[in-house]
């Protein structure tokens, strides 16, 4: 099936693909909610997301969400946050990795710790002080 340039064009025209601060900043979000907020457990009404779900195959899912995460430490080095912020932010993927390795236990912590949830919330203190046309209003759920 060919796709026409018009269509190519609108299709990546919505995709946040640029290196600017407001498309790093969709992307980062878009990742941190498939990782920790991708659905709701019922009756908990608390959100879960691949990091606690993928996490429970043994190494290879540890191995995966760890590079998911390590993706937006690497995001967030392109946004030329400091390397303060970013070694507390590796620690946190790191902390995540070493933690969730542990049968069972690690996939718990996983569901409690939301390290890409915390990395998130780094990335946009940095991004509304440096960039604050980045910055959108959420509403609280």
């Amino acid at each position: 099936m060919a796709v026409s340039p018009r269509e190519f064009n609108r299709f990546a025209d919505a995709l946040p693909l640029g290196r600017d601060p407001a498309a790093v900043r969709q992307r980062i979000e878009a990742m941190e909610m498939l990782l920790e907020r991708l659905v709701v457990i019922p009756g908990l009404n608390r959100p879960v997301g691949l990091d606690a779900i993928v996490g429970l195959i043994p190494v290879v899912g540890d191995i995966l969400t760890t590079a998911m995460g390590a993706w937006i430490v690497w995001e967030a080095r392109n946004l030329g946050m400091s390397k303060f912020q970013l070694t507390r932010m590796a620690g946190n993927v790191g902390l995540d990795a070493v933690l969730g390795a542990v049968p069972l236990v690690g996939d718990l912590f996983d569901f409690v710790y939301r390290s890409n949830s915390k990395n998130l919330r780094i990335i946009k203190k940095h991004l509304d002080k440096h960039h604050p046309a980045t910055a959108t209003i959420t509403m609280p759920n």
